[in-house]
């Protein structure tokens, strides 16, 4: 009986199942069935696996503190993801759970949704494809919301969402429509007024209102009940005032942080203490309690994965007390700490670096700013700055190592006689005590590294022993148990022994009889000496230090190193103003250090240099110190106007609307001169701008001048004076495009130039060159022409052509071209030699197209007649 009614009653509860699974009935049952478990089972887990989602995001999401933080972190998009990088699994699982929901569960009967939560549904799918970075997707199940269920409890929600997908596909003008209407309405409120407000300051972030996002955040801040958020809103707002430099408002936003202290994440805390400190007032603030306040923080073993930053700010709270040193311990400190923070490494290489600089290590502070580089974007404006700035300070380099170099060499020439004897040998004598001081060290360290081996020797011969723990019958050979007494098993009296005898002997080479010819000197050095033991062990000691004696340590190597020539030494004088001159336009131009520039253009002037580098070198210095010191900028400009009244720098001075409008611009008299080199103009471009870069030295635009001379050497006088030019300028001027400009053509270009040989490829066309003399000779090189002209035209053949082209700067060559060979070409020429209406008696010769493009590169007709 009992079995029936159990049988009966799982049948009719099958059946009530199976009519509840039915989603087109509008029934009760059905309506509820459906509802139930939309909402207890897949949504319920469908939203588990977005707030995991969203928790794993916060977890990973690295925030750059460097720049004002989003208000909402989102994921790394799919094309954006680094190699190993996983998309976060937990929004696709969210989103197959909506649509799972909506598929079995959906009961839409007549064109209207019977289930109720169907809504709840599809903002969950919006939610998962919104964190999925899929927006349009996203925005189509939030519109489908908004046009289906108008009535939904959860309108407001929906509302916010599709604005947050407005913002993300960058509508941000509709979206601050959209929601400062919807703010509009009174009934919003609670986490959707918190939200909607909070996506309102994003908008507001985007388009650059941050005045306008200071008054959103705050009630964003106020209505969230997420402490994180909360945390992050204060903040973010704190940023924002920075941004509109409100410090005061701006460190009480930060105290928040702060004062929240465990109920906000640790980073905040941290990070909120640092711009506290950027805000720091160094010359009326208390330096004691600033130092104390971050001690304490360094020592809070809470704060061990924020030591980088704490580290950091100290550095930077020295390095305004231009406590450099101490600035730079707590700079090298952050970066041991292995920081993940890019930008917080590269401030601190570029901090260390700029120290550096300061002091005139230049080329450590290139090291330190090439390290400064590998941290930054290089993607961003500031790599590019920065670049730039690390590019100049390799002609800084240069040119300081070319100033002290010469500055040493021209003041040891200087010295008299006896002087210069002394200067190198206290410098011997350094040299001396550092080597012994080094010696020392070494003897040290080979000392404990032969009591290292001693003691090892002695543990593995211990071990040896037979009252040790070996087997029975295990005995060592004879002898092992005493084998550290013997002298050569002995590692600490082997290294004694090599030590005595160096000391004695110095360091001599293996070879028989290595003693003789030491012992014949020191025996000769004993007779001498002999009666006096004093002067025996002197004489001793003295074969020793000569037997070990370095190049360095004798006066001689120095003195034969100095020039001695006049040229030598005013080719030293004349690189070392220049070095100077440079220094000091660099300075001024490209790093804005008007005082370093003001103190190297100063000391060219003490130098007595060239006359050409005195004019700029006073007129840098007038405009510099029309920055740094008025009073002297009046001094330098009337020094200029009365000893200078014709020059250009005078008349810019009286007249500054001249520089702007003047015809001798370095920049237009540039492009004169181009056009003029274009149009072959050649031997006037080489005399013009070999007077202009006189003329324009120190100017910006003086390297584009220096490549135009090389190319019109390389035009007249061929490939090798080409080369030097070119070799010049990519030395002097290295890091402009004319410099590197340069340095390709002498990688790739001349070597090819170089290589061309006479007659070693087929020749496909000849010509007829006439040599002719470029000055004095104008009436006979006519004639020619017009005997020629005269032929071509009386033979009507448009494949021959006649030209003049410049050879040298005193040399033309009259060409006929267009021979398709050597005898059509000669035929030719004796019809003009011998025909009576031309009679043509100048030299000529019959050259091949390709020996001639030779000539005319390397300028070596002579070596093809020959």
């Amino acid at each position: 009986m009992k079995n029936n009614i159990l049988k009966y009653s799982f049948i009719i509860g099958f059946l009530f199942f199976l009519i509840a699974c039915s989603v087109k009935k509008d029934k009760f049952i059905n309506r509820n069935f459906h509802a139930v478990t939309t909402e207890y089972n897949i949504l319920y887990n469908g939203n588990l696996a977005l707030e995991a989602g969203k928790a794993e995001l916060v977890l990973t999401y690295k925030d750059n503190f460097w720049e004002i933080l989003p208000v909402e972190r989102m994921g790394v998009k799919e094309e954006d993801l680094m190699p190993g990088d996983k998309k976060n699994p937990n929004f696709e699982r969210a989103e197959e759970k909506a649509v799972k929901a909506i598929q079995k569960h959906s009961m839409n009967i007549k064109g209207k949704e019977k289930n109720p939560q169907m809504d709840e549904a599809y903002l969950l799918l919006g939610k998962a494809r919104y964190y999925d970075n899929r927006y349009l997707p996203s925005l189509e199940a939030l519109n489908y919301i908004l046009y289906k269920y108008p009535t939904s409890d959860k309108i407001y929600h929906a509302k916010v969402w599709r604005e947050k997908v407005n913002i993300r596909l960058d509508n941000d003008e509709t979206a601050i429509e959209n929601l400062k209407k919807l703010l509009e309405d009174d009934k919003i409120e609670g986490q959707d007024l918190a939200d909607a407000n909070a996506m309102l300051t994003e908008a507001y972030i985007k388009t650059g209102l941050n005045d306008s996002a200071v008054a959103t955040l705050k009630i964003a801040k106020e209505n969230t009940k997420n402490k994180e958020q909360k945390a992050r809103y204060a903040f973010i707002l704190g940023q924002l005032y920075e941004s509109l430099t409100y410090k005061d408002s701006a460190y009480a936003s930060f105290q928040e942080v702060i004062d929240m202290n465990r109920k906000s994440p640790r980073r905040y805390v941290i990070q909120a203490h640092a711009r506290q400190a950027a805000q720091f007032d160094y010359k009326n603030g208390d330096t004691l309690l600033f130092t104390e306040k971050f001690n304490k923080l360094i020592e809070d073993r809470e704060n061990r994965p924020y030591l980088d930053i704490l580290y950091h700010q100290m550095g930077l709270f020295y390095d305004q007390l231009e406590i450099d040193s101490t600035a730079q311990k707590w700079y090298n400190k952050s970066l041991r700490t292995a920081s993940q923070d890019r930008y917080l490494n590269a401030s601190n290489y570029r901090n260390i670096g700029e120290m550096y600089f300061k002091e005139a290590q230049y080329k450590l502070a290139g090291q330190y700013y090439d390290s400064t580089l590998i941290q930054l974007d290089n993607r961003t404006k500031e790599y590019r700055k920065f670049k730039k700035k690390r590019d100049n300070l390799e002609d800084v380099i240069k040119y300081e190592t070319i100033a002290h170099d010469n500055d040493s060499i021209l003041g040891i020439v200087a010295m008299g006689e006896l002087e210069r004897k002394n200067y190198f040998e206290a410098h011997i004598q350094k040299i001396k005590t550092a080597d012994s001081i080094q010696a020392k060290i070494e003897a040290e360290k080979a000392e404990k590294e032969a009591i290292k081996q001693e003691n090892q020797a002695l543990a593995n011969t211990s071990a040896l022993k037979p009252n040790g723990n070996l087997p029975p019958g295990n005995f060592p050979p004879m002898g092992i148990e005493d084998q550290s007494t013997f002298y050569f098993y002995n590692p600490v009296t082997v290294a004694y022994g090599k030590k005595d005898f160096q000391n004695k002997w110095g360091n001599k080479k293996w070879k028989e009889n290595w003693k003789l010819e030491d012992s014949k000197t020191n025996i000769s050095l004993n007779d001498a000496n002999k009666g006096t033991g004093e002067n025996e062990v002197t004489a001793n000691d003295s074969l020793i230090a000569n037997t070990i004696t370095k190049p360095e340590y004798e006066v001689a190597y120095y003195l034969n190193k100095l020039p001695k020539r006049q040229t030598q030494i005013d080719t030293l004088v004349k690189d070392r103003n220049f070095a100077y001159f440079q220094l000091g336009t660099i300075y001024k131009e490209k790093f804005k250090e008007y005082q370093l520039a003001a103190d190297r253009l100063e000391q060219l002037l003490k130098n007595k240099p060239e006359e050409r580098l005195i004019l700029p070198a006073k007129y840098n210095l007038s405009k510099i110190y029309e920055i740094i010191n008025p009073a002297k900028a009046v001094s330098y400009k009337e020094q200029i106007i009365a000893e200078y009244p014709d020059s250009r720098y005078a008349q810019i001075l009286k007249d500054p609307s001249l520089s702007i409008e003047d015809d001798t611009r370095p920049e237009i008299v540039f492009n004169k001169l181009y056009k003029k080199y274009t149009e072959n103009q050649l031997r006037d471009v080489y005399e013009e701008v070999q007077q202009r870069i006189e003329q324009y030295i120190g100017e910006e635009s003086l390297p584009k001048f220096e490549m135009l001379k090389a190319n019109v050497v390389g035009r007249l006088k061929g490939v090798e004076e080409y080369k030097k030019v070119l070799n010049d300028v990519a030395l002097t001027y290295p890091n402009t495009d004319e410099g590197k400009e340069a340095e390709d053509l002498l990688r790739n270009h001349i070597p090819k130039l170089e290589a061309l040989q006479f007659d070693t490829s087929p020749t496909s066309t000849w010509k007829l060159v006439f040599p002719k003399n470029a000055i004095g000779d104008e009436e006979s090189t006519n004639k020619l022409i017009e005997k020629i002209d005269k032929y071509l035209e009386a033979r009507r053949n448009d494949d021959l052509k006649r030209s003049v082209d410049i050879y040298t700067l005193e040399e033309n060559f009259v060409v006929i071209h267009g021979f398709i060979t050597e005898e059509v070409a000669r035929a030719t020429l004796s019809v003009l030699q011998e025909y009576k209406d031309y009679k043509i008696k100048d030299q000529v010769y019959v050259i091949s197209s390709d020996d001639y493009k030779i000539i005319q590169v390397k300028k070596k007709i002579q070596e093809w007649i020959k």
